[in-house]
């Protein structure tokens, strides 16, 4: 690991060389004379001497090129269109002058509400055109979640879509609107619908037609920004209830993303690159919006789901259709094709001739999935650990810069720019292979957040309190004497049974492993003799047939051979489904809190509430009321 290590000492010793030498790869109106500014701790800032237009650098310098900027592949509709970078950047420039007749300017917030359409990439861009702060909210999320965000980041303008399309139904969204705007002090001027075909909105008096206002502008330039300007605001859910808005600012990210793209991902400009995420995610505005862009790559905007937009063999059609170098996903989603087709037969009708490299995150990347994928693919499957606050992968297998041995159940090592570490309770390092806190050593690299929009002090008291020093991941884990990381969950899915740490992830992975299982999730549920004891759930892969009692006793006896008898590894659950997020997270803290007999509420960002009505019963008879 000659090379990695080079540059992940270097990134460390001399932060300073090694962020300048990565900005030489961004066109800067003023261009930074240092990376890091420390004056300010625990605020650190990067490149706070100069000047860009992260618009400029995504479009504008890649216009001349002709090479294909986005693809939209959209199987809901019926519907593909591609547009080259001088397209995209016509169109964005036209709708920044729109919005710019609207009264947004720099620093101005605008809240982008939409499906995945080529719009809402438009409408972010030319957000960042203008200097303006996008804050991408995800479409359909509920009156009162969307409500929380305007009331905090007081948009000047919201851009919607008149509706979503999903699988089965289609969703809304001017009403889900029109009602947070009733639950919220601050109103926006104006909000910018564009009208779909498949449920037109009714226009009221604040409401403006998207083709009516592209009609009358004109093409608006890009507005120079300081490069610790914000570039966007992203909502992720907060303990307290309320929402906090991480902040990404303009410079470090895209020094960051440019960087990352190519070192991590191996895409360079020309490449076909397709995150299957959405723009609602941090994913989605880093890997399907921001990087692929910036260094003159094509980008798949893909509109559907890995089954059912028609089948399981969705995301093998568009890798082979648009020449897809590497795709990057959620392991949920390929748990999902592995549960409907656990045989990969439709992929046999598909040419993959092209496609490289399958990247994985979001969630821990169970062994059995992984050896299913790079079995059936046929490809290096990297799985990577980041988090919607670092914005950029903290651990990859970087493929750009140097391919090492891939260890399944592990992302490999700290990516350059992070000092990962793994402490104890009481703040100190621990030796290789000792379970504990996942943390990241001050300063953070370029491109994560600076701070939390509005609210320095919940900054410091969300991330930065628990170790001086240091930022709080949230996860627990080792570093192995290789200097492979091991993510083993949240560091609240690490259980105490009668006072041995046990993590739910090792138990996860031994229910994996097992041939009928296609998903799976253990929660900690409170205990009146040993403190908590661990709970399991089973999805069956499609086509299963298994006597059921026959299984939980062979899944009983393999956690108990595998973790051992301490785990007191004893309740398994066959069921039809596990509660999600749109993003593919199983909720496992709502399964513990409906375990432990709380009245817990249904999260804003669930997938389908119904599969959590459908396990309420089977979690409550145990410990609830």
């Amino acid at each position: 690991m000659g090379a990695y290590l080079d540059a992940h000492q270097h990134s460390l010793t001399d932060p300073d060389a090694f962020w300048l030498a990565a900005a030489e790869t961004i066109d800067w109106v003023k261009p930074p004379v240092s990376a890091l500014d420390a004056s300010n701790p625990p605020f650190y800032r990067w490149f706070a001497d100069a000047m860009m237009n992260t618009c400029f650098n995504a479009l504008d310098r890649h216009a001349d090129s002709g090479r294909t900027a986005l693809i939209y592949d959209s199987p809901v509709t019926g519907t593909q269109a591609s547009f080259t970078y001088r397209e995209l950047r016509d169109e964005v420039a036209v709708f920044a002058g729109a919005l710019a007749g609207l009264g947004v300017g720099k620093g101005d917030r605008v809240i982008v509400y939409m499906p995945m359409v080529p719009r809402a990439v438009v409408a972010m861009l030319a957000c960042a055109r203008l200097g303006a702060v996008h804050s991408v909210v995800f479409g359909g999320f509920a009156p009162k979640e969307l409500a929380s965000r305007i009331e905090d980041a007081k948009p000047k303008v919201i851009v919607a879509a008149s509706c979503g399309i999903e699988p089965a139904r289609v969703v809304a969204y001017k009403p889900i609107i029109d009602e947070a705007l009733t639950l919220t002090e601050h109103r926006p001027d104006h909000v910018v619908i564009t009208q779909r075909p498949q449920s037109p909105a009714e226009m009221g008096p604040r409401d403006v037609d998207w083709d009516a206002i592209v009609a009358t502008a004109s093409p608006h330039d890009c507005v120079p920004v300081a490069a610790t300007d914000p570039l966007y605001i992203l909502y992720t859910s907060g303990t307290t209830g309320r929402p906090k808005g991480v902040v990404r600012d303009n410079g470090g990210h895209a020094v960051a993303l440019a960087w990352s793209l190519q070192a991590v991902y191996d895409i360079g400009p020309g490449d076909v690159f397709w995150t299957a995420s959405d723009v609602g995610w941090v994913v989605g505005h880093s890997y399907i919006v921001y990087a692929p862009l910036l260094v003159g790559a094509t980008t798949v905007l893909y509109e559907g789901k890995p089954v059912g937009t028609p089948d399981a063999g969705a995301f093998w059609r568009v890798i082979a259709e648009h020449g897809v170098k590497a795709l990057f996903t959620a392991p949920t989603a390929f748990r999902a094709i592995k549960r409907v087709d656990p045989d990969a037969k439709l992929l046999k009708q598909y040419d993959l001739s092209r496609f490289r490299t399958l990247f994985l995150a979001g969630e821990r990347l169970d062994p059995e999935t992984y050896h299913w994928a790079t079995g059936k693919l046929g490809v290096p499957v990297i799985d990577h650990w980041w988090q919607t606050e670092t914005g950029w992968p903290i651990c990859a297998n970087l493929r750009g810069l140097e391919p090492m041995p891939i260890k399944p159940g592990s992302p490999t090592v700290p990516v350059p720019g992070y000092d990962v570490q793994v402490l104890d309770t009481a703040g100190n390092q621990l030796p290789a292979g000792s379970e504990g806190a996942i943390a990241i050593k001050l300063p953070l690299p370029p491109g994560t957040l600076p701070t939390l929009w509005g609210d320095d002090s919940r900054y410091v008291s969300s991330y930065l309190s628990a170790y001086d020093g240091y930022y709080l991941t949230g996860d627990g884990g080792y570093i192995d004497s290789d200097g492979y990381v091991y993510v083993m969950g949240r560091t609240d899915d690490v259980i105490n049974v009668a006072g041995h740490r046990l993590s739910t992830g090792a138990m996860e992975a031994v229910l994996a492993a097992h041939p009928a299982v296609a998903e799976c999730a253990v929660i900690g549920v409170h205990d009146a003799l040993k403190g908590q004891l661990p709970r399991g759930f089973v999805v069956l892969k499609a086509g299963v047939e298994v006597h059921e009692a026959a299984l939980r006793d062979e899944l009983i006896a393999a956690v108990r051979r595998d973790i051992g008898p301490v785990a007191a590894f004893r309740d398994v659950s066959i069921v039809p489904g596990l509660p999600k997020t749109r993003s593919g997270k199983i909720l496992r803290k709502t399964m513990r809190g409906i375990a432990d007999g709380r009245n817990e509420p249904v999260p804003s960002t669930i997938e389908d509430p119904a599969v959590l009505d459908a396990l309420r019963p089977i979690l409550r008879p145990i410990l609830g009321p």
